[in-house]
């Protein structure tokens, strides 16, 4: 195993010492280490000078399970929420300049300032229980909606070639901050005044600092709430496999 590794970190290396400079100015890239959590994330690159380019990224996920299930647990407190049936997706776009340091030419260590706007799609099943004039009774109301944020921020990797056309691009580390928004809603027939104030102490009492749920409202036919607050994210640890031309 030990070899195997020191031979995958050598490669760039040893590719790009056996092959001529490259000339074109695009590379398309595959980020595998994404396809892990079920992302699927390619990327733009355009060469425009030689030691300066501009990329594009887009990065996909379908809605399904909630992948760092027990984080989500940790975070959200003050609220029942069925963090088994919980589901999420997610959309993202990411531009970027990077600033090549060594050799240029979409070669060697970068410096990358980048934007990042993304959207997530999620449904939160919330536990609440109430009196039906018979006994304590629980039952699940479906949140579903969408959260926004836009944040910014400074990347660091390295890019190599290996063999004539194909390119490896590693992030080394990075980070972004901005913020988010969203509304989310319930769409569900809530009968009776004491079914209501339950789904609202519910909604009213969910913790997930250092976002904010605020200005719940419950009514006969559903429920709807607003989130806010910062957003921050870690780039790193990405191996992307491209295509040059």
């Amino acid at each position: 195993m030990k070899k195997w590794l020191f031979v995958f970190i050598c490669l760039p290396f040893i590719s790009e010492a056996q092959v001529p400079v490259l000339s074109g100015k695009n590379i398309v890239k595959l980020n595998l280490s994404s396809l892990v959590a079920k992302n699927f994330h390619l990327t733009y690159e355009r060469k425009l000078t030689g030691r300066i380019s501009a990329s594009l990224g887009f990065r996909t996920m379908s809605k399904g399970s909630l992948p760092f299930k027990s984080t989500f647990e940790n975070l959200v407190d003050g609220t029942d929420f069925n963090f088994n049936n919980f589901k999420m997706g997610n959309t993202a776009f990411t531009p970027e300049v990077r600033f090549y340091l060594g050799k240029g030419n979409l070669r060697g260590f970068y410096v990358a300032p980048y934007m990042r706007f993304a959207s997530f799609d999620i449904t939160a099943p919330i536990k609440y229980t109430y009196n039906n004039g018979s006994g304590n009774v629980t039952d699940e109301a479906p949140v579903s909606g969408k959260i926004t944020s836009t944040s910014g921020g400074l990347m660091f990797g390295t890019q190599h070639r290996i063999f004539k056309v194909l390119t490896l691009d590693i992030w080394i580390i990075g980070g972004h901050y901005g913020s988010s928004k969203g509304d989310l809603r319930v769409t569900k027939a809530f009968n009776t005044q004491q079914e209501r104030d339950a789904v609202k102490a519910e909604l009213d009492g969910i913790d997930a600092k250092p976002f904010k749920f605020k200005n719940a409202v419950v009514t006969s036919t559903g429920a709807s709430i607003q989130a806010d607050g910062p957003w921050a994210g870690i780039r790193g640890a990405g191996i992307n496999i491209g295509f040059r031309f």
